[in-house]
Parts: structure tokens; sequence; C-alpha cells
């Protein structure tokens, strides 16, 4: 395909195409970035580098998640001995495995989750085969938050269908327990997992329609700070994939719904996921940033609370954007800065993400800084 060609069926401009082939920019809107992909018949990820410039040693395990995932041990004739262990019916010791793999995931340490993943899972579910009958809604519940949090991981690590089905089992053990916010929240994590797919439609339509069956008759005043912080993240899950979608203004409206909801009660973390002003704030840059907006980006971002309250891989992806929209606006030492900063502080987020990557390839085409020298090194991005 000539590079018209390809711009016509992917529905982008020639200018775009052009740039992306010759390395004169390396990051693009994800929107524009799944038309070419599509054109193409390939994964967006393909065109990001993920497969080629993810660390090796992050997939270390991955098969052993799946397998754990896909288990057929009720098929052999193996049974759990639950007098085994102990600890499986007692609720307290599994929630802190499950807390602590929820930790190591919001700090960036996909590796060392990983690995502890298969035994949690057979945990997990051997906990909930243990558990007596008055504690087995808290279990299922406990499981789906394990599987929810293997979905997460994975979508990070390339392997989307694995993914869909953990939050799929997920949903499933929630569906056995009593907390109908939990099986909300999964609903709104499917979204997210559709998405990183680039099914756009289909996400803003499973978050829309989540977020109508919770939100009170009465409004969102009437509801309870929770179950306001669920209804606010699933807006916020609509709005971002309308924007990938290519619809500025529908987002637009979106985050400002999730705007005066997130103003009642403030920055909080509900079903482990943070949502507040900060949260609000970050998701605007995003979707400023996926539409090309980067005037706005930057704007938006000088609205970030000083104690904003979001796990370290939010604060890191947030900034990630910032750089990006400094990067394009060529404010070149910011973007610099900004970028050491986000390494500095989530060293292991940024070693498995493609985003940083991509912007920093960028920047090093127009700024021959050292220090960036030194952080292309460190991350094996590659001298163009």
């Amino acid at each position: 395909m000539t590079q018209r060609e390809l711009a016509e069926a992917a529905g982008v401009s020639v200018k775009l195409v052009q740039a992306l082939e010759q390395n004169d920019r390396m990051t693009s809107s994800i929107g524009s970035l799944v038309k070419i992909a599509d054109a193409l018949d390939r994964d967006p990820g393909d065109l990001l580098g993920r497969r080629r410039s993810l660390p090796s040693t992050a997939h270390t395990g991955v098969q052993e998640v799946l397998r754990a995932l896909t288990p057929v041990d009720d098929l052999l004739g193996e049974v759990v001995d639950e007098g085994q262990d102990e600890d499986l019916a007692d609720v307290d010791a599994v929630r802190r495995a499950v807390d602590y793999a929820w930790g190591l995931y919001w700090s960036g340490r996909y590796e060392p989750l990983i690995g502890i993943l298969p035994a949690a899972l057979a945990q997990l579910a051997a906990a909930g085969h243990a558990a007596p009958s008055t504690g087995a809604a808290a279990m299922h519940e406990l499981r789906a938050r394990g599987l929810w949090v293997t979905a997460c991981v994975l979508v990070h690590l390339g392997h989307p269908a694995g993914a869909y089905l953990a939050v799929r089992q997920a949903l499933d053990a929630a569906g056995h327990g009593t907390d109908d916010l939990l099986d909300a929240v999964l609903r709104g994590s499917l979204s997210w997992q559709m998405l990183a797919q680039g099914r756009y439609t289909e996400a803003t339509g499973l978050a829309l329609r989540t977020a109508k069956a919770l939100e009170p008759e009465g409004g969102t005043g009437a509801a309870s700070p929770q179950r306001r912080s669920v209804y606010g993240s699933l807006l916020i899950s609509a709005a971002t994939a309308t924007a990938r979608g290519g619809r500025a203004a529908a987002a637009a409206e979106l985050l400002d719904e999730a705007g005066r909801v997130a103003a009642l009660d403030g920055d909080r973390t509900d079903y482990e996921s943070p949502f507040g002003p900060s949260q609000v704030v970050m998701q605007t840059v995003d979707v400023a940033v996926v539409t090309e907006d980067y005037d706005q980006a930057v704007i938006a971002a000088r609205a970030m609370p000083r104690a904003a309250a979001l796990p370290l891989a939010a604060r890191a992806r947030h900034l990630t954007d910032v750089a990006l929209a400094r990067t394009q606006l060529g404010d070149l030492t910011h973007a610099r800065d900004t970028l050491l900063t986000v390494h500095a502080m989530a060293p292991d987020w940024m070693a498995h993400q493609h985003l940083p990557r991509q912007v920093l390839a960028e920047l090093r085409l127009r700024d021959r800084n050292p220090r960036l020298r030194d952080l292309a090194r460190a991350l094996g991005v590659t001298e163009n």
C-alpha cells in the first residue's frame, strides 16, 4: 500500500502516516493508531512496538497464571483436601493475600505480582470450597477480587484473552456473593478491557448501561459515597472510551457529570479504584491527549490537587500524558523533567509500559540530553 492508500483506508491524514513511517513522530492518538492497525489487519500493539519493547522477564510466569485460570482438577478426579490448610477458611488470611496482590498492582510491580498469582488463584479456589456456608459469600467476593487483579495485570502484559477469561470468572464469583457494587465495578473493568482492545462502542455501552443501573431515582446526592464513587468511575470509563471513538464533545459531557459527582465526596478509594476530583483531572488530561488537544491537556493538568489521592501507577500514567503533551507542544525541558520524574517515582511501572517508551523515543529525536540517553539505555529503547 502507498502512504496515501493506507491513509484513505484508515481514515487518517497522509501527513500522519508519513510522520509515523519516517520516525518524525513516534506518538499518535490511540484512535488513529487503531484505525491504521485495522487497515493493516494488525493488532495495535504491533504498531506500538509493545511486544518487542517490553522486557521478556515481564512474561515469566504468565503461562502459569493462565494454567491456574483453566484448571482440570475436577475432570481428573482430584478433590481438594479441605483439612490440609486451616487458613483456607480464614477470611482475614485470604483478604490479606488479595490486598497484597492489589498493592503490587498499583505499585506497578507486575513481575512479583505474576509470580504470586498462580498460588494465590489456587488458594482462592480452594478457599471457596472450604469456607463454611456462613462465610461462603465473603470468600466468593474475595475470589472475584483476586481474579480481577489477575485480569488487570494480564491486560498490561498483552494477554487480552486471558484477561477476559479472568474477569468473566470474577463476575461469576461475584454473582455468588451479596455485593451488587462489586458486580458493577467488575463490569466497569470489563469495559476498560474492551477499550484496550479498541472496542470503543462496546466499552462505552457497557459502562453507561452499568452506570444507569446504579443511579438512584433521587439523583446521586441520595446515594451513599461508595455508590457515588462506583457510579462516577463508570462515567469516567465511558468518557475515555467515547473519546477514543472520536466523540470528544460527548466525552466532555460525561467528564462534567463525573466532576459533579466527585465534588460531593472528594478523593476516595473504593473497590481498589480511586475516584474523586484528582481522577477526573487525570482522565480529562487523558481525553485531551487522545484527541490531540495538547494545549488543553496542559491546562487541565494544572487543576490536579496538590495532595492528589492517586495510587502510584495512576500518578505515573498521568505524568506520562503530561510529558507527551509537552513534547508535542515543543516544551522539551518540561517534557524531559516530567518523564525523568516518572522514572524516578515508578521505575517498575515504566519498565512495563509502552506509552512512556514512545514519548521517550520521540523526545530523544529532539533533545539529546545525556539524562534521556541514560534513561533510554536503562529501558532498552533503541536509538533511531
